[in-house]
């Protein structure tokens, strides 16, 4: 992979580790919360024959291990577009999802469709919101992360891919993953963990213009199917695919469905 160069003036915090391959049209690929690119490594083999990818690392994870991107979410956001080319389809898992979804609202130009995979507006369950993960459970992964980061990692991983057919295979394949840059911050892991409970971005999703993929696992406890239901009653121009049978990382356990379904998006 060769490095990409970052749109500094997008961001006023230190760029991302970031790395771009192929060529073509843009994309981008942003992980989750407690991963690093490295998890993106078959869908961007897949792609790279017709399209330019990027993917980078969130602050705090991975190779961003160092780098802090502020303490509000929008400025998680803009430290994340700032290493992307413009305008590009970007696809975001988990949080990067949610990522993703701020920078539709907030630099709209910066994308000119997206892709959410096993992702949501809301990650915590509200009173007008049952598709979610329920307070207490997130707030029960803060308290341990603050005692055993490592320890709820695995166990996180262990929730992705639960409900998978070969869940054993996945999670011992996803855990040798998941310090292959490093280990994250723990700070930055707290600081994603408020993120995703405390953000809503569902009255803005009405603002997002271009096309949107939904990709949701049928089996998954984080991101229900239902949420993306949901969604597509709040999204102007939006689709969505279930897996049968796949958990919270469908990109992972089902990957020639789940390339075929997202190449139809980006070659139409």
């Amino acid at each position: 992979m060769s490095s990409i160069q970052p749109d500094n003036q997008c961001s006023l915090f230190p760029p991302l580790y970031a790395r771009t391959i192929g060529s073509g049209p843009d994309v981008a690929l942003v992980h989750g919360w407690g991963m690093h690119s490295g998890v993106w490594e078959d869908v961007v083999e897949a792609l790279i024959d017709d399209y330019r990818v990027t993917v980078m690392d969130l602050p705090g994870h991975g190779y961003s291990r160092g780098i802090d991107a502020g303490q509000t979410f929008p400025e998680l956001a803009e430290a994340v577009a700032a290493v992307v080319p413009a305008p590009a389809v970007w696809i975001g898992w988990s949080l990067g999802g949610l990522i993703a979804q701020q920078v539709g609202v907030s630099m709209p130009k910066r994308i000119s469709r997206l892709a959410l995979v096993s992702s949501t507006p809301c990650f915590v369950q509200r009173p007008d919101w049952p598709h979610a993960v329920a307070l207490p459970v997130l707030r029960q992964f803060a308290e341990e992360l603050r005692q055993n980061h490592r320890a709820v990692l695995k166990r996180f991983v262990a929730l992705e891919v639960h409900g998978s057919d070969h869940a054993n295979d996945q999670y011992r394949q996803l855990k040798a993953l998941l310090f292959q840059h490093g280990e994250p911050d723990p700070v930055a892991l707290g600081k994603g963990l408020a993120m995703l409970e405390s953000v809503d971005l569902r009255a803005e999703l009405p603002r997002i213009a271009g096309s949107t993929l939904l990709l949701m696992g049928q089996r998954d406890q984080l991101t229900p199917a239902a949420a993306g239901e949901a969604m597509l009653k709040l999204l102007p121009d939006a689709r969505l695919r279930i897996f049968e049978r796949a958990g919270h990382a469908p990109f992972f356990s089902h990957l020639p469905d789940f390339m075929a379904e997202l190449r139809a998006f980006l070659d139409a």
